[in-house]
C-alpha cells in the first residue's frame, strides 16, 4: 500500500509491470539496468546492516543471484526497490544467524533497527564548503553506526533510500506504528549523538 503523499501514478503501475513481465522472462538487458539504476543504493543500505564491506558485497551478489531466481515473485503492485530491499534484508539476517556476528541477532530482535561515507552527487563548491560538509558527513555517519540496528535501519530506509512508510513497513516487516516510532526515536538518539560529538 501506497502513502497517500506519494501515491502510485499509472505511468508508475504499467512500468512496474512492465518490469515484472521482463523479470519472470529473466530479460539480461533489463536486469543490467537494474543492477547499474540500484548498486549504490543497495550496497550502502547491506553496508549500513553488517557493518562490514566485505560482508556487505558478498550480500549484494546474493540479492541480485535471488532477483534472478525469483523474479517471478515481483508482482509489479508495489515500487521494485522496496521488493529489492526486502530481499537484501532477509539475506542479512540470515548471515548475521549464520555467522552471529558481533552486531548481534539480539540488537535486530530485542530492539526497535556503513561504510565510512555517504555517496553524494557531484558538485562544484570552494574546498572550505566542500571540507565542511565532508566533516558533517563523517560525523553524522559515525553517529548513525553508533545507533541501534533497528533505528539505524529505518533510517537509512527513510532519509537515504527516500522509501514510504509502508514500504518500510514491508521490507523490515513491522507495523506501520513500529515503523514511525523507531524513526522519530532514532532521529531523537542521533540528535543527541551527534549533540554529544559537538560538546
Amino acid at each position: 500500500m501506497m502513502t497517500v503523499a506519494e501515491p502510485i501514478t499509472l505511468n508508475q503501475e504499467s512500468e512496474n509491470q512492465e518490469l515484472a513481465r521482463a523479470l519472470r522472462r529473466r530479460d539480461t538487458e533489463v536486469l543490467d539496468r537494474l543492477i547499474e539504476r540500484y548498486q549504490y543504493r543497495l550496497l550502502r543500505y547491506l553496508t549500513t546492516l553488517t557493518r562490514d564491506r566485505p560482508t556487505a558485497e558478498d550480500l549484494f551478489q546474493e540479492t541480485w543471484i535471488r532477483v534472478v531466481e525469483r523474479g517471478g515473485q515481483y508482482n509489479g503492485r508495489h515500487r521494485f526497490e522496496a521488493w529489492l530491499f526486502a530481499i537484501a534484508r532477509n539475506l542479512a539476517i540470515d548471515r548475521i544467524r549464520q555467522q552471529k556476528v558481533s552486531i548481534g541477532w539480539d540488537e535486530w530482535a530485542d530492539e526497535v533497527s556503513g561504510e565510512k561515507s555517504i555517496p553524494t552527487a557531484a558538485r562544484t563548491a570552494a574546498p572550505l564548503e566542500d571540507f565542511m560538509q565532508n566533516e558533517q558527513r563523517t560525523h553524522i555517519q559515525q553517529a548513525l553506526n553508533e545507533l541501534p540496528a533497528g533505528y539505524r535501519e529505518v533510517l537509512v530506509l527513510r532519509f537515504l533510500e527516500e522509501l514510504a512508510l509502508e514500504e518500510i513497513s514491508g521490507v523490515i516487516h513491522a507495523p506501520l506504528s513500529t515503523v514511525k516510532s523507531r524513526i522519530y526515536r532514532g532521529l531523537d538518539l542521533l540528535r543527541e549523538k551527534m549533540e554529544g560529538a559537538v560538546l
